[in-house]
């Protein structure tokens, strides 16, 4: 294959990272004045979700322990919709794989599926709260908030789609997805959590922002106290903040991107559509603020997506192996849930990255196939460390630096590109190397 060469490269973004973390939400929960709305000894519902949150484990753990040290008995609840294959042991085992299960948090987990139904919206969906929850005497919910995968709006991921989405469970999300379909999903989100929000159970939440490096770079409190509009208008200031500091790959049009692993705790359409440039509905390019793709493909499974394939459609050529790797019941579940059945149709797929790649440089308009560029990543939220073809160079964008000499690509005797990992630590050539310019400032770097 006439494969041009490659090089390492980095993206240079600002790092937001909160120092001291347990400490800084210690502050922030008791500045919120979140103990002065419940009694000593109430029972404090905390709603954690299916994502792969940084340092989720250490936060939540901060938040139990709030609650403890101002009097309270907290457990924790999966606030998860279809996740875990919709089931209770499915969803207790994905937030006991990101480190959150009693031993470690000093508080039950209680999951279940069992939900209290709590009356109609004004659009006629009915609602639903996690038992466990519903019994409590307060919720307190944490999540993170971000563009969603699946829409743009001024709510998209966070505390209100927890409310909705996660508090209802797989009875709640069947019911709101099917409306949503109509309705649109920010504004059934709106409108059910405004519903649930009168049932007077949600004391509010704490939430967590990422920078594009994906450290914990935001953790604020919201109080309830204030209203549901209070905290609609105090969410919606969070995602524009969070939108501002969105990654992108690394140059403006790219021929083949090749993703190393896809999965619902990198994104909850298994790849990031706003990375990607890709919609859960089967289009290519919708969002023209963002690099053009012309191919992608997708070479396996992350290790905690427990086997579902959700975002394998959204790629045109993937490994035999991701295929392999799929477990069809979890798959089904969470994509028919959703209503996005186009997210998990089965691209054409090939024994190995040499003949994956061989096939599906032709179909990007160019003869010469030493001019198709590349782009690999390791996943959709990993964007810092890339490796891209040296014809690449010229288009990249100013915060991205080179790092190493070019390389030719180098393939196993299966036909396989060695690990991600092992390739971004080539190591630099003391000969005639020098790396590119340093990337502009911080300041200067925007997207």
């Amino acid at each position: 294959m006439n494969l041009p060469r490659f090089v390492l490269a980095e993206q240079s973004f600002p790092d937001r990272s909160i120092p001291h973390i347990r400490e800084h939400i210690l502050k922030e929960l008791a500045q919120a004045d979140f103990a002065s709305r419940v009694p000593n000894g109430a029972r404090i519902a905390i709603g954690v979700g299916s994502r792969g949150i940084s340092n989720i484990s250490g936060i939540v753990r901060a938040v139990v322990d709030f609650w403890k040290e101002h009097g309270a008995a907290p457990f924790i609840f999966p606030a998860m919709g279809s996740h875990g294959a919709a089931t209770a042991e499915g969803q207790a085992d994905v937030l006991a794989h990101y480190g959150i299960h009693e031993a470690t948090m000093g508080v039950p987990v209680l999951s279940s599926l069992e939900v209290v139904p709590v009356g109609k919206t004004p659009e006629g969906i009915e609602t639903f709260i996690d038992r466990n929850a519903y019994e409590s005497d307060g919720v307190f919910l944490v999540a993170r908030v971000k563009w969603h995968t699946d829409f743009t709006g001024e709510i998209e991921s966070g505390l209100l789609k927890m409310m909705a989405i996660g508090l209802g469970k797989f009875a709640g999300a069947q019911q709101y997805h099917t409306f949503a379909y109509r309705l649109g999903l920010e504004q059934m989100i709106r409108s059910v959590s405004s519903k649930v929000f009168e049932t007077g159970k949600i004391l509010g939440g704490l939430a967590i922002q990422e920078g594009a490096h994906h450290e914990t770079a935001g953790l604020v409190g919201i109080n309830a106290s204030q209203g549901i509009e209070a905290m609609i208008a105090r969410e919606e200031a969070l995602l524009r903040e969070v939108k501002s500091w969105r990654a992108k790959l690394p140059a403006p049009e790219i021929d083949v991107l090749i993703v190393d692993e896809i999965g619902k705790n990198i994104s909850g359409a298994g790849m990031d559509t706003k990375v990607i440039n890709r919609s859960v509905n089967g289009h290519a390019n919708p969002f023209p603020d963002l690099p053009f793709v012309h191919r992608i493909y997708a070479r396996g499974l992350s290790d905690l997506t427990y086997h579902s394939g959700v975002g394998l459609g959204m790629a045109d050529v993937v490994h035999d192996q991701l295929i392999h790797d799929v477990d069809w019941t979890p798959t089904y579940i969470n994509s028919l849930t959703a209503s996005t059945p186009a997210c998990i149709r089965t691209p054409i797929h090939f024994p190995n990255d040499l003949e994956a790649l061989q096939r599906i440089a032709p179909t990007v308009g160019k003869i010469d196939l030493s001019t198709v560029t590349y782009c690999r990543i390791l996943n959709t939220l990993e964007l810092v460390n890339v490796v891209i073809s040296e014809n690449l160079i010229p288009a990249l964008y100013p915060n991205v630096k080179v790092t190493s000499k070019p390389f030719e690509l180098q393939f196993d005797s299966s036909g396989d590109l060695e690990e991600f990992e092992a390739t971004a630590e080539l190591p630099e050539d003391s000969g005639d190397f020098e790396p590119g310019p340093e990337p502009p400032t911080p300041e200067m770097v925007r997207g």
